[in-house]
């Protein structure tokens, strides 16, 4: 046999990604969601905190947010993996039972809350100075010009690395299987796993990494959709029809009232 005849029937067989096709869908999608969605909303909590607290001017904020920043993004993902799901175990077991995703996204969150925190961070930084110096001239305190001025452009300028680290979040969920999953708790790689485990075939494997495409592509180029159009920004437009009527981009400018004629009589 060929090499290329080897190569497809290994790993482009048609029966056997229709027979692993429904539970990962059913089953190994859900999850990855739940893992990927859950640990991404609870990473950029802790990224935002970590970033605000290693811009402080107190050391005692600065210094461990830069520790742990540094202990975090150093650590194979693995590894931070196996040191929570299996040192915290149980304590998991006494809490929420034999269920590994508590743990699991614990450590994915805290290994995405080490990467956040920088791009937050660098994306703070990059607002200029005479922004928040306008901010507090207009008479809003150091807390209010940070939260209503200063993160939100900072966050707007690092909006594409923010979602590059998701997509990254969502492959790392398939390292949760090393705490070990029932049948009913198997994200897409570890249900692809199976499959090639089972039929000596790998393309349950190739059909998992199909769905993270399927995942991570869409989100990749919606996000970028959305930071192009916010650095673009809404276009004013003058209604020539109207006397002194604005149109915003994409819409109908509204009717300006006019003023009553008088009577030539």
């Amino acid at each position: 046999m060929d090499p290329l005849s080897t190569l497809w029937e290994t790993f482009f067989d048609g029966d056997s990604m229709r027979e692993a096709l429904p539970e990962m869908l059913t089953v190994g999608l859900p999850n990855t969601l739940i893992l990927a969605v859950s640990a991404a909303l609870l990473g950029s909590v802790l990224g935002m905190a970590l970033a605000v607290a290693g811009l402080s001017r107190t050391r005692w904020l600065r210094w461990p947010a830069r520790v742990y920043t540094d202990v975090f993004r150093g650590l194979p993902a693995a590894a931070t993996i196996l040191l929570i799901g299996v040192g915290l175990a149980p304590l998991g077991m006494q809490v929420w039972g034999p269920n590994p995703y508590p743990l699991g996204i614990l450590a994915l969150s805290l290994i995405a809350a080490a990467y956040i925190g920088e791009i937050f961070r660098s994306g703070i930084q990059s607002v200029e100075a005479a922004q928040l110096e306008g901010a507090r001239a207009l008479g809003f305190s150091w807390g209010e010009a940070m939260r209503l001025v200063i993160v939100p452009q900072g966050v707007r300028r690092v909006l594409p690395a923010w979602v590059n680290q998701l997509i990254a979040l969502i492959k790392d969920s398939s390292l949760v299987y090393f705490l070990g999953l029932l049948a009913s708790q198997r994200e897409l790689f570890r249900i692809g796993q199976d499959y090639a485990a089972n039929t000596g075939n790998q393309s349950a494997l190739l059909l998992a990494g199909l769905c993270y495409l399927l995942l991570t592509v869409p989100l990749t180029h919606a996000v970028n959709a959305i930071d192009r159009r916010l650095r673009r920004g809404r276009t004013v437009t003058v209604d020539p029809d109207d006397d002194g009527g604005l149109a915003l981009a994409g819409e109908t400018a509204l009717p300006q009232p006019r003023t009553p004629r008088e009577d030539p009589r």
